[in-house]
């Protein structure tokens, strides 16, 4: 049998997988056709902007033009990556919203103190001081933001002003002491412009919505003194939640076992267990795994910066770098790395495998692997360069375009995120004509998609899209810049969760799938059955299971049930994973020549930390709604962040990559595993370094500090100053963590030889056993 037919052989229908098909399109439609009525109710609900804020005395405090022109100014500083609003953003500042919240009533307060008393409040007795808080509870929670004009009470209006000119202080000089750099992209206008909107921002916390006794952001933050605590919903759905996570712990286990576990019939179809001869496009490869060992070392190199930031504010042992190197930049320059290694590593593992299963090479694939690699290149290095010229000051009038959109994970300029999609664009494209390099091939792949004959094959094309597609999503609008932050964060989900939980996972599902049967340890009837059970499952917490992050930043109150319900979903596919790995385990050790155990140690150990980092860790405990209202903003979730992010997709990208370089190796180079295993166990040692000796300790005391005294504490630097030997603890995580990526450095290099023998030939080669591969068998099972 040809490769060329060996996709469409007319192989017996399996009924399971038909039936599992019909209801993942199912699922996909119903759980997108929700998140668009959810959008539109977003838009209605988010809190809106009354034309002026009016004092009592008939001053204008401020207007919904001041506060929009605030948000752009608080996106072109790259506020949100020294602290966090609505909790969004980085920890090493203070929460705005929590802040200006906690100060807004204690100037209030003192207002209210000395309009009605005469006096300081500290003068006043209990009963006194009792009368005052209580009035500037009711006077801030009554303030009406659905009014063409808020009447705000003159106790207030003096707060607000008094604030603000505190913060475009702020704003405006440097404070080394707090590790904070001046917003050098502002001046004076619109630095009182961007306090404007922090002050807006803060008032949305705690204004109620008419008709609820719950605040535009459901009573968050945690805020005793204006008394912001859990609403009823949040309580009810935290309890629910948990009862239907167990139940479908018990309805997963079930299925797995009755229809994916039982006892293969179908012989397996290895289409990769031989080596054939490197396309030329697999040789160009190369360049791509260098880039992603070299992004994932500057990657720890910041990483390492930012973390004894927390330790030494001032500066760098004694180095003040604070002027040249903000700490906002840094976290910028982290945040955005792994995007592109890892990245990178799923891109350049898709163009080389391609060709393998497909059998052929498409006409001028060399050719455009090259180009997309360069035009990758340009746009990474000017979205790097245009982050640090926009935080500093010096792109302004380009700065949304060219600059730093000033948006967590997504702070490319504009340009740069269109260029970004573009590459993903293109990507998908060659990903398409390397799988089916003929018009005839390709014809007839797309009718088989279109008459539902869907095969593992067409799915590996389709996650592609899918992460094209929804990268676009965080340039909503396009050209200009969304008044309502609400509005920006939920955009901004689509990406930075959407993108991971739904597409990122699709992808990872359908390859390792693939490749699991690809190398013959499974048949393609159990591939099949499994990935779409996973997708299925993947597809209904991660579409809506959004709605987690959306629970506390001015979306409308139905997020919480939403949210909450379908992100336990999310922990479901991960212990199947868990299930599947032990099984893949198994096989693995049971076939004495199975050539792919390194790349398979990487695999298995991200379907490990999935569970861990994006399931216990995530979906599983800080998903629940009444958890995640004190734990929000926290160090626990950053645990959560690295855990999930490194261990489950960076080891995965990882493992993709010495899956390539082992076929690239074939016969004719001894592939050694010993440095890449050294590695494997550094990195997963770092990992738990950093949660034992620096995330828990610091996460769980900060927990504690916002259960009794309210997050404007937990994130100031009063509470920071308690942690700072666990902040040090950081560094031995660090060390191990960057001696695991020096040494998969060294090895990528010399592994990359087949690929590249004139450049790399004269590296001293591992030595691995010897090899004894039979060809690749005649039968396989591939691309049609």
């Amino acid at each position: 049998m040809s490769v060329q037919s060996a996709i469409s052989d007319p192989a017996p229908a399996d009924r399971v997988a038909s039936v599992l098909k019909w209801v993942l399109l199912a699922v996909a439609v119903t759980c997108f056709a929700v998140l668009a009525w959810t959008t539109r109710e977003t838009y209605r609900a988010a809190p809106p902007f009354p034309d002026r804020f009016v004092a009592a005395d008939g001053q204008v405090l401020m207007t919904a033009a001041d506060i929009q022109a605030g948000k752009a100014g608080f996106q072109q500083a790259d506020l949100m990556d020294y602290g966090s609003l609505y909790g969004m953003g980085s920890y090493f500042g203070e929460d705005y919203t929590a802040d200006n919240l906690a100060r807004l009533a204690q100037l209030t307060e003192a207002n209210v103190a000395q309009a009605r008393f005469g006096k300081p409040l500290a003068a006043l007795s209990d009963e006194d001081q009792a009368a005052a808080k209580v009035a500037m509870q009711s006077m801030l929670q009554h303030i009406d933001l659905t009014k063409t004009d808020a009447t705000i009470p003159q106790p207030v209006a003096d707060a607000i002003t008094t604030r603000r000119s505190q913060l475009t202080d702020w704003l405006l000089h440097h404070d080394f002491a707090r590790g904070w750099t001046q917003a050098y992209s502002l001046d004076a206008p619109t630095a009182a412009k961007t306090a404007d909107f922090l002050i807006y921002s803060s008032l949305t916390t705690v204004a109620r919505r008419p008709g609820s006794t719950a605040s535009w952001t459901q009573n968050w933050p945690f805020e005793p003194l204006v008394g912001n605590t859990p609403t009823t919903s949040t309580f009810q759905w935290t309890w629910i939640s948990f009862c239907f996570v167990f139940l479908g712990f018990g309805a997963v286990i079930f299925i797995y076992e009755h229809w994916l576990n039982a006892p293969e019939h179908e012989r397996a179809t290895p289409v990769m267990a031989g080596f054939r001869q490197l396309t030329e496009s697999q040789k160009r490869i190369w360049k791509y795994f260098l880039v992603v060992a070299g992004v994932l070392l500057l990657q720890i190199l910041v990483g390492s910066l930012m973390a004894h930031y927390y330790t030494e504010r001032a500066g760098f042992y004694g180095v003040a770098i604070d002027r040249f190197l903000p700490f906002n930049f840094l976290r910028d320059v982290h945040t955005q790395t792994p995007i592109v290694w890892i990245g990178l590593a799923w891109i350049g593992s898709a163009l080389f495998l391609a060709p393998a299963i497909a059998g052929s090479e498409a006409k001028g694939q060399a050719l455009l692997v090259d180009v997309l690699f360069w035009v990758t290149l340009f746009i990474v290095l000017g979205a790097v360069a245009g982050d640090y010229l926009g935080v500093m000051g010096v792109v302004r009038e380009g700065w949304f375009w060219f600059g730093n959109q000033g948006l967590s994970y997504i702070q490319l300029g504009r340009a740069w995120q269109i260029g970004f999609f573009a590459g993903l664009a293109i990507w998908s494209v060659l990903v398409l004509r390397a799988m089916w390099p003929t018009a005839a091939r390709l014809k007839t792949a797309l009718g088989e998609i279109l008459s539902g004959r869907i095969r593992l094959e067409h799915l590996i094309w389709a996650s592609t899209v899918n992460i094209a597609l929804l990268y676009a999503c965080g340039m909503i609008p396009l050209t200009g810049i969304e008044k309502s932050f609400t509005i920006t964060d939920f955009w901004r989900w689509w990406v930075v969760h959407l993108w991971v939980e739904q597409s990122f996972e699709f992808f990872a599902a359908a390859m390792s799938a693939y490749l699991l049967m690809a190398v013959g340890l499974v048949s393609r009837r159990l591939a099949e059955r499994a990935v779409y059970f996973e997708l299925i499952l993947i597809f209904l917490g991660g579409v809506l299971g959004t709605g987690h992050h959306l629970y506390w930043a001015g979306a409308p109150g139905m997020w919480v049930p939403l949210g909450t319900m379908f992100s336990f979903i999310e922990v479901l596919p991960l212990m199947l994973l868990i299930m599947e790995a032990i099984q893949q385990r198994r096989l693995i050790q049971a076939d004495g020549a199975f050539k792919y155990n390194l790349a398979y140690t990487y695999i298995i150990g991200a379907a490990f930390w999935n569970f861990v980092g994006a399931g216990v860790f995530g979906g599983g405990v800080l998903n629940a709604p009444l958890v995640n209202y004190y734990e929000h903003a926290t160090f626990l979730t950053l645990n959560h962040a690295h855990t999930a992010l490194f261990g489950a997709f960076g080891l995965l990208g990882i493992g993709l990559v010495y899956f390539c370089l082992r076929y690239a190796a074939g016969e004719r180079v001894a592939f050694g595993e010993r440095i890449g295993r050294w590695a494997f166990w550094l990195y997963n040692a770092g990992l738990v370094m950093w949660i034992v000796m620096n995330f828990f300790p610091i996460g769980w005391a900060q927990l504690d500090a916002v259960y009794e005294h309210g997050l404007a504490y937990a994130r100031s630097d009063a509470f920071y100053s308690t942690q700072v030997f666990w902040q040090w603890m950081r560094m031995p995580g660090d060390i191990v963590f960057a001696v695991a990526a020096l040494m998969m450095t060294w090895d990528f290099m010399i592994k990359c030889r087949p690929l590249l023998p004139r450049l790399l030939g004269g590296l001293r080669t591992e030595p691995g056993p010897t090899l004894e591969i039979a060809p690749a068998p005649a039968a396989t099972t591939t691309a049609s």
